[in-house]
Order: C-alpha cells, then structure tokens, then sequence
C-alpha cells in the first residue's frame, strides 16, 4: 500500500498558529497603570477623612496633590474642594471637606461611593445607598465652592 503524505499548502481553515499579527492585547506587565475609577464602601463614620485605594495613590505618584475637586454626578458644575493627606505608607486620604461633601450628598454608613477621575486633581463621585441603589442629586446652587460659605447646601433629591 503506497503512502500518500499531505502537505497543506495555501490557504487553510482558522487563523492558524504562530505566523501572522495576533490581535491579542500585549501582557498585562507591559500595559500603562492607568487607575480611572475605583470606589470605597463606607464602614466606618461617613464623616471622617476617608482612605482612598493604594492603587489609585500609587498611580498618582509623584504628583500628589495638596487638595482635589470632588464634582457630584448630578449636581451641576459645583466643585467641593477636600484637603489631602498622604501617610508615610503610601495611603491617601480625603479629609478637610469631605464632612461637608458627604453632608450634603447623603454618604452614610453602608453606602458604596464610585470616584471617577477626570484629570487636573477631579474626581466625580456618585453615591449608591446600603441597597446599591444610586442616589440622583441635583442642585439649583450654580456657584462653585466658596471657602468662606460655612454652610452645607446639599443636593435636593428629585421626587
């Protein structure tokens, strides 16, 4: 019986393996750190300064800033100017005006507080409730935030 031996000349079935441009994405070692959004669960009291992700600390690095502007979702262009502090460990922490921030925006134990980061130390936040539900927020005040108004206008809920 004679053996007949095939080669595959051509054009095949598939992609194929090893020869041509693969469309895989690169290794993840060798992919930007870019930290865009993140979010906290809030365990402890709402109204104290509150540690951010090491992750999104770690990606500021180099550049951590004295403050950031915290926009609400659905608040209008209203910026809350929250103080900064960073421990030696490499933690971040949002602290003097976050009170007023979490005042007005109805942070409470339980709640899951997204952050997206915009770029030029802004962060937009939305706040979801014990239930995961979000909170819709919306506000009349068109000002930006003002060092010296002491009070907390908050964000009125939609009915």
């Amino acid at each position: 019986m004679a053996s007949t031996s095939r080669t595959r000349t051509g054009r095949g079935r598939g992609r194929g393996r090893g020869s041509g441009s693969s469309s895989l994405p690169p290794p993840p070692s060798t992919l930007p750190l870019i930290i865009e959004e993140f979010f906290i669960v809030v365990y402890e009291d709402p109204l104290v300064k509150k540690a951010l992700p090491k992750k999104f600390a770690d990606y500021l690095d180099g550049q951590e800033p004295a403050k950031v502007y915290l926009r609400a979702a659905d608040c209008g262009p209203r910026l809350w100017t929250v103080e900064v502090l960073f421990d030696g460990q490499g933690r971040m922490y949002l602290d003097k005006g976050w009170e007023k921030f979490a005042i007005a925006h109805g942070v409470d134990f339980g709640c899951f507080v997204h952050f997206k980061y915009e770029g030029d130390d802004v962060l937009t936040v939305k706040v979801f409730d014990g239930t995961m539900c979000r909170k819709y927020y919306y506000s009349d005040d068109e000002d930006t935030d003002d060092e010296s108004d002491d009070d907390v206008k908050p964000c009125i809920h939609p009915l």
